[in-house]
């Protein structure tokens, strides 16, 4: 199978919101798990302190014990803070914004990269308008596409600059005002925190933040998420898939993908419980067992390129069409 050169073009709208409608006739019961959990600030705060407190740990350290524990501690705990900060980009937490911003700008301290607030404003552009390139920053910029992700070693430098992609793809979303009064207290409080780490404990408690938050979305097995999410992996025609390995559990279920696209106003704890009450529409789509597994067929297997990706904006694929 030759790898693909372009994105994968649907005449079709996104298939979740005609899910969701469905899921609701037949299951009017799911209604009752739409709600807040306040207590996800619990777990903000335990994963701020444990990340704190170990960046404390290895401050006096050697530089291979700094990444190491980076790669197989602290990696899982700046992703947990991500899935939280992404709980509160959907107001999962409290019923107003601004409890909800605090939040998610308190989760994202350990990741040293102020991101929080602007992370809100082009998620649920993503939710709204999932596969139009214009709209839509989780899909690759068509050059990212065309330089990265063809081989196994582009591919892992893709996933080791992830961040760095994310924000790059934010410049084509033109309705996104890219500078508020929430931005720019998420950046002042951010840099504050970065200069604290450093002046108390030296660069070594800062790096371990940094390099924990770089494997925490990019080259490890948590990375592959992002491949699970939307790639088209397992089937030609079905453009978001879910996780339902163990990983969930330090990971705050994120892997239930579909389910939280469906009802993105579910908050973690209860999407398993979802997937549970309407097993007749997520039973027959079909998931991804393991991230590590993923993690390395995304790598080593050719046909899966970053244009593995479904699209719904046709003057964007024919501008795509033009550029190859």
């Amino acid at each position: 199978m030759q790898e693909p050169k372009s994105f994968k073009y649907s005449p079709e709208p996104e298939p979740h919101k005609s899910r969701t409608k469905k899921i609701l006739k037949s299951h009017p019961e799911v209604r009752n798990l739409i709600g807040k959990n306040p207590f996800t600030i619990f777990a903000i705060l335990f994963c701020v302190g444990s990340m704190i407190g170990i960046a404390y740990l290895v401050h006096d350290v050697s530089w291979w014990i700094v990444w190491l524990v980076a790669y197989f501690v602290g990696a899982f705990f700046n992703h947990a803070l991500f899935v939280m900060i992404h709980e509160c980009s959907h107001n999962l937490l409290y019923k107003g914004k601004t409890g909800n911003y605090l939040a998610s700008i308190l989760a994202n301290l350990p990741h040293t990269f102020p991101s929080a607030v602007s992370f809100t404003r082009y998620h649920l552009m993503h939710h709204s308008w999932q596969g139009h390139h214009l709209r839509d920053a989780d899909l690759p910029d068509y050059w990212e596409a065309r330089v990265f992700g063809n081989n196994f070693f582009s591919k892992a430098l893709w996933l080791f600059l992830f961040p760095f992609f994310q924000v790059g793809r934010t410049f084509r979303m033109k309705e996104i005002k890219p500078l508020d009064a929430w931005i720019i207290f998420n950046w002042i409080v951010q840099i504050a925190f970065n200069v604290a780490i450093w002046m108390l404990w030296g660069p070594k408690a800062f790096f371990f933040l940094m390099i924990s938050f770089f494997f925490s979305v990019g080259l490890h097995p948590l990375g592959a998420r992002w491949i699970q999410e939307h790639f088209l992996t397992l089937d030609p025609e079905q453009e978001t898939y879910s996780y339902y390995g163990p990983l969930n559990i330090v990971a705050f279920n994120v892997g239930y993908h579909n389910e939280h696209h469906d009802f993105p106003s579910v908050p973690w704890n209860k999407l398993p419980q979802l997937k549970k009450t309407a097993p007749d529409f997520y039973q027959s789509l079909k998931s991804h067992p393991s991230w590590t597994l993923l993690f390395f067929r995304f790598l080593f297997d050719n046909k899966i390129t970053l244009h593995s990706r479904m699209v719904r904006d046709e003057k964007s694929l024919q501008k795509d069409s033009v550029e190859n």
